[in-house]
């Protein structure tokens, strides 16, 4: 059975589509046998996965709203091992529709069921905000990944963060857990950036991957070009840094086991 996780951060801007994009194309290019859905209506791993979302026909709101089956929503990605879910601009209404309807704290859940033996893991973009899309990511999950940028208010919205997921864990997912946290936007010479690694480690104690991702142009240029930095430019500090966040991340996994 695969694992699912959830690339999550209730505070917008801080490099959650592009820790899901570059990780999972990572892993991919490692063996590993990835889906990956787009729940963010912004459709921005979508699009660096080079998916034209309004081209597309069945996307993750037709399997959530309209019962289509997520086998037949399934896109083949031009990138190793990777198939993605699409997001659509509809989802941006979604929160209404789904807040009608039975179980609507399962719908993901139940839609995923058809397709966990067939992947080693699943990666989920949610919402940057707490509505029925990112409860339905959370409830459907067997862990988060956190993502944060070394910058100022760093740490802005982690407390509340967490109470989300302590509150899911409770009431819907009593299987869900911390993955790790990833760091970002690391410059080494700048002391903001020293001092935020070292707060949110403090702060999350063991859970902060020791890889990070630093400043790099053509890691924030791969999304305008539909591919993930290893594909763009695979020599590049931004390219190097999630391989081996990827192999951190597929060390971890075998620990646990």
């Amino acid at each position: 059975m695969g694992k699912i996780i959830a690339v999550f951060n209730q505070k917008g801007g801080v490099g959650k589509t592009t820790t899901n994009v570059n990780l999972s194309a990572s892993l991919g290019q490692m063996g590993k046998k990835i889906l990956v859905l787009d729940l963010d209506p912004q459709g921005n791993t979508t699009s660096g996965y080079g998916i034209e979302k309004n081209e597309v026909e069945n996307t993750i709101y037709e399997v959530m709203l309209e019962g289509v089956s997520i086998k037949d929503s399934i896109i083949k990605t031009e990138f190793e091992n990777v198939d993605i879910v699409a997001a659509a601009t509809d989802l941006a209404g979604a929160e209404i529709e789904i807040s009608a309807m039975d179980n609507r704290e399962y719908i993901l859940k139940k839609a995923i069921k058809e397709v966990v033996d067939e992947y080693e893991y699943i990666f989920i973009d949610c919402p940057p905000s707490l509505g029925m899309l990112t409860i339905n990511c959370l409830t459907a999950v067997n862990s988060v990944l956190i993502p944060i940028q070394c910058e100022y208010y760093a740490l802005e919205g982690v407390s509340q963060l967490m109470e989300t997921i302590k509150l899911v864990k409770s009431r819907l997912n009593p299987n869900i857990d911390i993955q790790g946290v990833v760091l970002s936007m690391f410059d080494g010479r700048a002391n903001l950036s020293i001092q935020v690694v070292e707060e949110v480690k403090k702060y999350f104690k063991g859970s902060v991957y020791t890889t990070l991702i630093p400043r790099n142009v053509r890691l924030a240029e791969a999304p305008s070009h539909g591919m993930p930095v290893i594909y763009y430019d695979n020599k590049c500090r931004g390219s190097i840094a999630y391989l081996e966040l990827a192999e951190e991340f597929i060390d971890l996994e075998e620990d646990i086991i």
